[in-house]
C-alpha cells in the first residue's frame, strides 16, 4: 500500500464554477490517489512517476458552491491525511458563490509574499526570526473561526537551491563530496526535491498548505542566485559541467511541485506534457526534454497564466525565464509573453473591478535604484565604453540590478499598459502589481491621471533577512538626496527620466511578514502583518491596515469622482 510523502496542497478553486478543486500529492510508490469529501465530493487519479517519485493532481468535483467541506486523502483506498493524532483541525475546502451575471463578486481575501528560507525544527527559528507564514498557520490552526484568506500567492524563492540548512548540508554530504562543484548547492532533480520535503514537511505548513488555495510563481533562488541576469551571466553557467544537470533539476521540479497546480483542470486537459507523463510508465525522459527545451528557447514555454477569482482578475507573470537578454535589445518579457500580458488585461475590460499583476520583481522601487539599474543597463549595452560595460555587468550580479527598470522598454510597455486598463469609463477600481524579492515591504503609487487607483504592492521576506547596511540604502533610495543621486546616473548614462514619476505611501518594514489584500466590490483593504517574538512565542502584529479604494459597487466612477477618492483614502500604519 502506498504512503504519503509530501502533501496535500490544496492548490486550484474554481471561482466560476465553485464546484471543483485540485489537490497535489506525493506517494512513496505508485498508486490510485483520491480525495473524499465530507460532503460526498471528490475525485481519484492515478500517480504519475518521474524520477522515482510518485505524484498526483486529484481533481476533486461536486462540490456545493458557497460551502467549507473537510477532506480526506486515500491511497490504494487506505486513508493517509489527516495523519494520525493530528493537533491541527480538518483540512478543508472552501468554495465561494458564483458571480451572478452583473451581480456583486463574492468577498475576496488574498495573502501574498516571497522569500521562505525553511525552518526545520531541528534548527528552531533559525537566524532570521519567526517565520510570517508559519505563524500564520499556528494562528489559524489555534482559532479556526479566525479570518483566513482565500489564496495565498506565494511570488517566487519558494526554495533556496543555493543557500542550504544544516540539516540539507548533511543530507548532500552523505550523497557526494560537497568539496567538488556545485560544492553545498542543489544539483539535480533528486536534490531539488530534498528542498521541497524540507519546506513543506514544516507541520505548520503543511496543514496550513493543505486548507488554502495557493497559486506560485518562480524568482532567481527556486533555481539559481542571479538566474538569467543576462547574456553573459548565462554563457558562463552554460560552460560549467555540472549547470546543465543543475537547470534541468530545477525546471524539471518547478514543473511537478509548483506549476502543475497553478493551472485549471481544463488546462491540464489541454496540456499534451500532462498527458504524456501521465501516460507514460515513467515520465522522467519527457520531462527532461521539456525542461532542455525550455532552456534553450524560453519563448517555447508559457509559465505564466491567468485566474480569473469572481471580480478580481490575477496575472502571474514569468519575470525570469521569459526574459530577452541580448544587451541591445533586452527585455523583461519576450514578443509573445509581453503580447499575452496585454491581452489578458484587457480581455473582457470592464468585467473586473480589479486588476492584480503578480510579478516577482518590483514594477516601481526606490527612485535612486530604478535610476541605478537604468544606468547599469546603459552601461552594460556600451553607452560609456567597453571599460564601464565590464564594470557594470559585475556591478548588476554584485547587487541584482536586474527589476524592471534593469529592462528600460520593458518597464515603459508595462506602465503605458496599466495606464491604459486604469484610463476611461469601464476602468477597474483599482490596478496593482504585487512583488517580492527585495527583502523589505512598501507600497508606492504612480503620479498619474487614471480613473484607476495605481500601487505597486511589495512584500518580502516570508521568512529571510537583510544586513542592516542594506535596510539603510532602501531607506536613502527613497530620500531627496537619493533622488537627486539617481539623477546624476541618469544623466551619465544619458537614459533620461522615466515615463512617469511615483511616492512611496507606506513602509519600508524590514521584518518577516505579509501583505493581505481584502477586496469586497470596488472596494480594497491592505493589511501588512510582521512575525514577531513575545513572550517566547511567534505572534502576527499589523504593521499597517490601509484603505486602498473606496467601497462601491456598480461601474467605474468618474475621473473626478476617482481623484476625490484618492484625496480621502484613510490610512493607520505604523512603522
Amino acid at each position: 500500500m502506498g504512503g504519503l510523502r509530501l502533501g496535500p496542497l490544496l492548490r486550484y478553486v474554481d471561482w466560476d464554477s465553485g464546484d471543483t478543486a485540485t489537490v497535489w500529492v506525493e506517494a512513496d510508490r505508485p498508486c490510485t490517489a483520491e480525495v473524499r469529501c465530507a460532503d460526498g465530493s471528490g475525485g481519484s487519479v492515478r500517480t504519475f512517476q518521474i524520477a522515482g517519485h510518485h505524484y498526483a493532481l486529484i481533481p476533486v468535483t461536486g462540490l456545493t458552491p458557497g460551502t467549507t467541506t473537510a477532506y480526506e486523502v486515500l491511497l490504494d483506498g487506505r486513508p493517509v491525511w489527516p495523519l494520525p493524532g493530528s493537533p491541527f483541525p480538518a483540512s478543508t475546502i472552501s468554495t465561494p458563490v458564483p458571480r451572478a451575471p452583473g451581480g456583486d463578486a463574492p468577498p475576496l481575501r488574498l495573502s501574498f509574499g516571497s522569500c521562505r528560507q525553511a525552518a526545520p525544527p531541528a534548527e528552531g527559528r533559525g537566524p532570521h526570526g519567526p517565520d510570517a507564514l508559519d505563524t500564520l498557520a499556528a494562528r489559524l490552526a489555534a482559532e479556526p473561526d479566525a479570518d483566513r484568506p482565500d489564496l495565498l500567492l506565494l511570488l517566487g524563492d519558494q526554495v533556496y537551491a543555493d543557500m542550504l540548512s544544516t540539516a540539507t548540508r548533511d543530507w548532500l554530504a552523505a550523497r557526494r563530496d560537497l568539496r567538488e562543484e556545485p560544492g553545498a548547492q542543489v544539483a539535480d532533480y533528486e536534490e531539488f526535491t530534498r528542498l521541497y520535503d524540507e519546506s513543506w514537511l514544516d507541520p505548520e505548513i503543511r496543514w496550513l498548505l493543505s486548507t488554502v488555495p495557493s497559486c506560485m510563481i518562480f524568482d532567481d533562488h527556486d533555481l539559481s542566485d542571479d538566474w538569467n541576469t543576462s547574456a553573459a551571466w548565462v554563457a558562463e553557467r552554460r560552460a560549467l559541467p555540472w549547470w546543465q544537470e543543475r537547470v534541468l533539476g530545477g525546471l524539471m521540479s518547478y514543473w511537478v511541485y509548483q506549476h502543475l497546480g497553478n493551472l485549471s483542470p481544463a488546462a491540464l486537459a489541454a496540456d499534451p506534457l500532462y498527458a504524456a507523463v501521465r501516460e507514460a510508465p515513467d515520465g522522467t525522459d519527457l520531462l527532461r526534454r521539456f525542461a532542455a527545451e525550455a532552456d534553450a528557447d524560453p519563448a517555447s514555454v508559457r509559465w505564466s497564466y491567468r485566474r480569473d477569482l469572481g471580480g478580481t482578475r490575477l496575472l502571474m507573470v514569468d519575470t525570469r525565464c521569459a526574459r530577452v537578454l541580448d544587451e541591445r535589445h533586452r527585455s523583461m518579457l519576450d514578443p509573445d509573453e509581453q503580447q499575452w500580458l496585454r491581452d489578458n488585461a484587457l480581455d473582457g475590460h470592464g468585467s473586473y473591478d480589479h486588476l492584480l499583476i503578480g510579478a516577482s520583481l518590483p514594477w516601481l522601487l526606490p527612485p535612486l535604484i530604478h535610476d541605478a539599474e537604468g544606468w547599469d543597463a546603459a552601461l552594460c549595452r556600451g553607452e560609456r565604453g567597453e571599460r564601464w560595460a565590464r564594470f557594470a555587468e559585475d556591478l548588476r550580479r554584485r547587487s541584482d540590478l536586474e527589476h524592471w527598470a534593469a529592462f528600460p522598454p520593458s518597464f515603459a510597455a508595462l506602465t503605458d499598459l496599466i495606464e491604459e486598463v486604469g484610463t476611461g469609463p469601464r476602468a477597474p477600481a483599482m490596478v496593482a502589481v504585487l512583488s517580492g524579492d527585495v527583502h523589505h515591504a512598501y507600497v508606492a503609487e504612480p503620479r498619474t491621471a487614471t480613473t484607476s487607483r495605481i500601487f505597486q504592492l511589495t512584500c518580502s521576506p516570508v521568512h529571510n533577512s537583510i544586513p542592516w547596511v542594506v535596510k539603510v540604502g532602501f531607506r536613502f533610495g527613497w530620500s531627496r538626496t537619493g533622488r537627486w543621486l539617481g539623477r546624476m546616473l541618469s544623466r551619465h548614462a544619458r537614459t533620461g527620466r522615466p515615463p512617469l514619476t511615483w511616492h512611496r505611501s507606506g513602509g519600508p518594514w524590514f521584518a518577516n511578514q505579509l501583505m493581505t489584500l481584502s477586496l469586497e466590490g470596488r472596494g480594497a483593504r491592505l493589511r501588512l502583518d510582521q512575525a514577531r517574538s513575545r513572550g517566547g512565542r511567534a505572534q502576527l502584529a499589523p504593521a499597517l491596515e490601509r484603505e486602498l479604494t473606496a467601497g462601491t459597487s456598480g461601474p467605474a466612477p468618474s475621473p473626478e469622482e476617482g481623484a476625490h477618492n484618492r484625496r480621502n483614502t484613510t490610512v493607520r500604519s505604523e512603522t
